[in-house]
């Protein structure tokens, strides 16, 4: 696979900290590479957008990660948590309450082909929200029908989600590996996902050597646990993803899911959905678990080239996209980048802009499931 290339296009929006908000740090670029829909015989450029900071909660502080700075956090996490310290006062969560009742000859399942061993506890209802918060959120997080968002944090950031609408926490990366925030995680779900895009160096920035070392922290919680959730690649042999999951076998680590991102170049509908769907399908035969799609959209990062498709474009892929993720029944979950526009003022690809206002894809979006 050839190596892409980014650069961050976007500027930092002005976020109040005591709200806790995400800031949107616009986008980056990164030249095509190879990915499964080219196994299958048709090209594809997948791409991918730059997401908000995670964050990290140190004591009674919390405050942005750095990526760049990840190897320096060795030193500031809490070495050593047990499962003791992660669970202390808290109940027992779903997972640990269904792996109680489960049969003796139940196993592990990392690599082999087999179903996760922990069922899903978010319910039918597939679509969600990847987002930071702003103006109107819970009207339109209430508005648009999903069943659950994330915000690449381990807990909501003040965003209020609306009745039946749960929360899903995610450890970003090694900084955000601490007692503080795997308690914080534990508090606020049921189910966690893994690290962000560690095989790239603006976002969590991870060997797999050192997210394999971190990961009995995460399975310490007791929670159902995705993925590292890579850029790209996560169906290349002897690709980031790969690794990670061999190690986990080897060493009989728990993961229940994959998480997946994917952003395609192509704005033609029917191919793009074509090309998502093959790279979908590819990493659940390479793996056999259930996939969470945590993000996607069409953007174009090649230089010169137009970023986005036109709003017509843009909710037609919705529209399909969404059909075909709903007809996967190995699809648990998915949800779009992004629920809020960018804060640059423009759509780009968000469903809701401040207030409320719907997007044309946004609409799409409303009406899937």
């Amino acid at each position: 696979m050839t190596r892409r290339t980014k650069r961050l296009v976007g500027t930092l929006a002005a976020i109040s900290l005591l709200l806790g908000a995400l800031g949107y740090l616009g986008l980056r670029s990164r030249s095509s590479g190879s990915s499964a829909s080219a196994s299958a015989g048709t090209s594809s450029d997948l791409v991918m957008a730059q997401v908000p900071q995670a964050t990290v909660t140190t004591g009674s502080t919390t405050k942005p990660a750095d990526p760049a700075a990840a190897a320096k956090k060795k030193a500031e996490r809490t070495n050593g948590l047990t499962e003791q310290a992660a669970r202390a006062g808290a109940a027992p969560t779903k997972k640990a309450r269904q792996k109680s009742t489960a049969t003796s000859s139940s196993s592990s399942t990392i690599g082999t082909g087999g179903k996760s061993t922990t069922p899903d506890t978010l319910g039918p209802v597939k679509k969600g929200a990847a987002l930071w918060n702003q103006t109107g959120i819970t009207a339109s997080l209430k508005d648009s029908g999903v069943s659950w968002f994330y915000n690449w944090a381990p807990d909501p950031q003040e965003v209020k989600a609306p009745a039946g609408v749960e929360y899903v926490p995610m450890i970003w990366g090694e900084g955000a590996v601490t007692a503080a925030n795997l308690a914080a995680a534990r508090k606020n779900g049921d189910t966690l996902l893994g690290f962000n895009e560690p095989d790239l160096a603006e976002q969590s920035n991870m060997s797999v050597e050192k997210a394999l070392e971190l990961w009995p922290q995460l399975e310490a919680t007791g929670m159902r646990l995705g993925s590292p959730v890579v850029a790209y690649g996560a169906d290349t042999e002897g690709g980031w993803l790969d690794r990670f999951m061999t190690g986990a076998k080897s060493q009989g680590y728990d993961v229940d899911f994959i998480a997946l991102h994917w952003y395609g170049a192509d704005f033609t509908t029917k191919n793009a959905v074509s090309q998502l769907k093959s790279y979908i399908q590819a990493v659940h035969e390479k793996y056999g678990k259930p996939i969470w799609l945590t993000e996607y959209a069409l953007m174009n990062f090649a230089e010169g080239a137009q970023k986005f498709p036109d709003a017509a474009d843009q909710a037609a892929f919705v529209t399909a996209s969404t059909e075909m993720l709903e007809s996967l029944g190995y699809v648990e979950h998915y949800s779009w980048f992004a629920f809020p526009t960018s804060t640059n003022g423009q759509d780009e690809t968000g469903l809701y802009r401040p207030g409320g206002a719907i997007t044309d894809s946004g609409k799409a979006y409303r009406a899937a499931g």
